[in-house]
């Protein structure tokens, strides 16, 4: 019954990972990917910000602002913290619209 009309799906086979062909040697020990949202909130580490956030499919919470100091940021995380509430945030990178920096940012390695 499965003759020529459905094939059998195929996946392709990847030689290399490409994940690992972007990355760039940067200093002694550390790598860091080309131009990556999350790298570039990295270089930023220290300097506050404002996170601009859209909870799609929350009535009460569908839009937020969270301003503090980037603490660390990952591939699919930011973490900021807020001094004057004492407040952390984990803000998932899927929700973030855009980071307003209140000073110049640092984008080159």
């Amino acid at each position: 019954m499965n003759g020529t009309y459905y094939q059998n799906p195929t996946f392709p086979t990847a030689t290399s990972n490409n994940y690992q062909d972007n990355i760039v040697s940067v200093g002694t020990d550390l790598t860091m990917e080309q131009s990556y949202i999350e790298n570039i909130l990295r270089l930023n580490k220290g300097k506050k910000v404002k996170a601009y956030v859209s909870y799609p499919d929350s009535i009460d919470w569908k839009d937020s602002v969270y301003t503090g100091i980037i603490e660390q940021a990952g591939r699919d995380h930011l973490i900021i913290s807020d001094p004057s509430t004492g407040k952390w945030y984990l803000i998932l990178m899927i929700y973030l619209n855009y980071v307003e920096f209140e000073e110049k940012i640092n984008y080159s390695i």
